[in-house]
């Protein structure tokens, strides 16, 4: 866990290092802009070490996840003056927040004591290991990689919204993005809906001491969107901020901006963090193992 906390740590140096000598340098505006973004990101990733330290509850960095990305984005659109492009950016950050606001605060992420609430069982494992035997240990693990470097890729995949600022009109490939991103929203929806139905039910026969059907005894959702991959809730994820760089890309004219680190970096995180939820449901579920080979990770094929 150690070395793929410190690979991420160097990419979320080295990537931003490189991107920005790639590119034309910002203009003035957009260097006022990023840092009142990057005042509110060491505001927030401070206050998720602070509060995640005191109460022993490691995910308040995925309370603020779909909430800070509506407030980046807007408060680059609001110093744009209203850019078209940025207001329909902002709009479609604001659907993809609230969504997935709701799907957090269904499973118990949200509580009126805000430090409160249900924490992702992953960390828990996580500690548990013997690197993290020390509690200094934890400690730096949670503020560097928890709390920093996450409240620090959430402004890195937002910042196509700052790249598009004062780009040509609004065409055609806009629309074409807006409509891929609501379309991936959807997909995410029925993702976590199938899941959610799927262990609700699991669990309403479990508490009735009824005899569970064959679908449920394997324990896991594999069928659905689930049955042609196995994260499809976080390719779709993944692909939302994806295309969300590709706005920037109609702003400029250039392929390869500055403004791509963020979605580099949410890939790597996504696959790190996959990798660590099939390793826990492999101990946990005896037919996982058959599931990983038969079912692709991310993509519905295989190379």
């Amino acid at each position: 866990m150690w070395k793929t906390a410190l690979a991420l740590l160097v990419t979320i140096i080295v990537i931003p290092i490189l991107a920005f000598t790639m590119d034309e340098p910002l203009t003035g505006l957009q260097h006022g802009i990023l840092i009142k973004l990057l005042i509110v990101y060491l505001a927030a990733a401070l206050l998720c070490f602070v509060v995640s330290t005191i109460t022993g509850n490691y995910s308040q960095v995925d309370k603020l996840w779909s909430l800070i990305p509506i407030a980046y984005v807007w408060i680059v659109t609001v110093q744009s003056g209203f850019e078209l492009r940025l207001a329909l950016m902002a709009l479609l950050v604001t659907a993809w927040g609230f969504r997935l606001s709701y799907n957090f605060s269904r499973r118990g992420g949200y509580s009126w004591k805000f430090w409160t609430g249900e924490e992702d069982y992953r960390w828990a494992v996580v500690k548990a290991k013997p690197e993290f035997a020390a509690k200094w240990r934890w400690l730096v693990f949670n503020l560097l990689f928890i709390s920093f470097y996450q409240m620090g890729l959430i402004l890195l995949f937002t910042l196509p919204a700052v790249r598009s600022m004062d780009g040509l009109p609004l065409g055609w490939a806009d629309y074409l993005l807006a409509a891929l991103i609501i379309a991936l929203i959807v997909v995410e929806t029925v993702a976590d809906q199938q899941q959610w139905n799927y262990h609700k039910e699991k669990k309403k026969v479990q508490a009735a001491g009824g005899e569970l059907p064959d679908k449920y005894k394997k324990g896991f959702v594999h069928t659905g969107l689930w049955g042609l991959v196995r994260h499809p809730n976080y390719a779709a994820e993944q692909a939302i901020w994806i295309v969300f760089y590709f706005f920037s890309v109609a702003a400029t004219g250039i392929w390869l901006n500055w403004s791509v680190m963020g979605a580099i970096l949410l890939v790597l995180l996504f696959w790190g963090s996959s990798s660590l939820s099939e390793s826990i449901s492999k101990g946990k579920y005896p037919d996982y193992a058959e599931y990983l080979k038969r079912v692709p990770r991310f993509i519905p094929f295989r190379f």
